[in-house]
């Protein structure tokens, strides 16, 4: 329990003092995400908050982790690393989604092949157990990328990534703490002490943006997390996995992995790319009905704590209808939200609003013709 307060109050205490620093920083030198006709923000902010996070975090593991006996742990702070350094370069002058892809790729290789870490079995979901080698690699690399990448598309209100963050975090953490899994718990509880403080400057209004440098570091951290609580190993020193683990682990981070799957496949069946922005995120839905970012980050976790409650609690029903039941709950919330959108089009497109009128009819012609382009390509 000394390892869970240490990790926790060494991030929360150095990603609170470097904030403000990164704050002031970032107005000297301009560092701004200047808001456009897609943002929804309406005045300039710093991106950068992923770096207070980062060092909090990495504080909090090298100090309270023991390499000596975790030698994997190395490599999944390399990992981060990597992450930390694509999200910044992408943060602070834009890299194309090939070379991002490129740089998830690799920390996926690290975490898996050096990490020793992989989905080996189904635990019985469409009645699937053991994995052959390739399969299991496959699959495993696969939960990392969309772990990884469903973080950073949910990041679109302020507090939502965050939040969503330390609530898987702490679930994770909470679950390793019982089973005396010392290394993780430390990691899960270290990105909860760092979130926690970055919340402070990042709720409504927000004050920071975590950026793709936060974003992407809360995914790898929770694909590692994942991918340790859906399958922890085959040898003595490890644990039993949780009866119907891949469905409770998928259910903690159901709101971004679901979210990032649905609209991937709007985007591949519109024959576009899948990273390419557009309005049709959950948040987005929501803010189309005139929630405001504070209401719908609530609304959110706490839909998502309650699956995780509902699916922990009828465990022993198994994998398939779990999991099956966990998408046809999400995607019914989403026609919900979606048919009970209003349809003014200023409505639809919160970020159009501004009091200065010149403003407001300028960023509606923006609106405008982008949405005539998209229908054309």
């Amino acid at each position: 329990m000394f390892d869970v307060l240490l990790s926790l109050s060494i991030s929360f205490t150095i990603t609170f003092l470097a904030i403000p620093v990164i704050i002031n920083v970032a107005e000297m030198k301009k560092l701004f995400d200047v808001p456009d006709a897609r943002k929804i923000h309406q005045v300039a902010i710093t991106p950068l908050g992923g770096i207070g996070i980062f060092a909090g975090f990495v504080f909090g593991c090298l100090l309270t982790i023991n390499f000596k006996y975790s030698s994997e742990f190395q490599y999944f702070i390399a990992a981060t690393m990597v992450i930390f350094f694509l999200g910044l370069k992408d943060d602070i002058l834009v890299i194309s989604p090939i070379k991002k892809f490129i740089g998830q790729v690799l920390a996926a290789f690290l975490i898996i092949y050096y990490g020793r870490i992989q989905i080996r079995s189904m635990h019985g979901f469409f009645g699937i157990h053991e994995l052959p080698e390739m399969f299991s690699l496959l699959i495993s690399y696969f939960s990392v990328i969309v772990i990884i990448n469903s973080f950073n598309l949910i990041d679109g209100v302020d507090g939502l990534a965050g939040t969503l963050g330390l609530m898987s975090s702490a679930l994770f953490g909470i679950y390793f703490l019982s089973k005396g899994m010392a290394p993780y718990y430390t990691l899960a509880f270290s990105l909860f002490g760092s979130l926690l403080a970055f919340l402070i400057f990042n709720f409504q209004p927000a004050k920071i943006f975590m950026g793709d440098t936060g974003s992407l570091l809360i995914g790898v951290i929770n694909a590692i997390l994942a991918l340790k609580f859906i399958d922890p190993g085959n040898g003595p020193e490890f644990s039993t996995p949780m009866v119907s683990s891949p469905a409770i682990g998928f259910t903690i981070l159901m709101i971004p992995l679901l979210d990032t799957l649905r609209v991937f496949a709007i985007r591949i069946f519109k024959r576009r790319s899948p990273f390419s922005p557009d309005r049709n995120h959950i948040h987005h839905l929501l803010l189309d009905r005139g929630l405001s970012h504070r209401t719908i980050t609530l609304l959110l976790v706490a839909i998502n704590v309650s699956m995780v409650v509902f699916v922990y609690m009828a465990r022993s029903l198994g994998c398939t209808i779990l999991i099956l039941s966990v998408i046809a709950l999400f995607f019914a919330f989403i026609g919900v939200a979606y048919y009970s959108r209003p349809h003014d089009p200023l409505a639809w497109a919160p970020d159009l609003q501004d009091n200065n009128e010149k403003v407001k009819e300028s960023k509606l012609v923006t609106f405008i013709r982008d949405s005539m382009l998209e229908q054309k390509n």
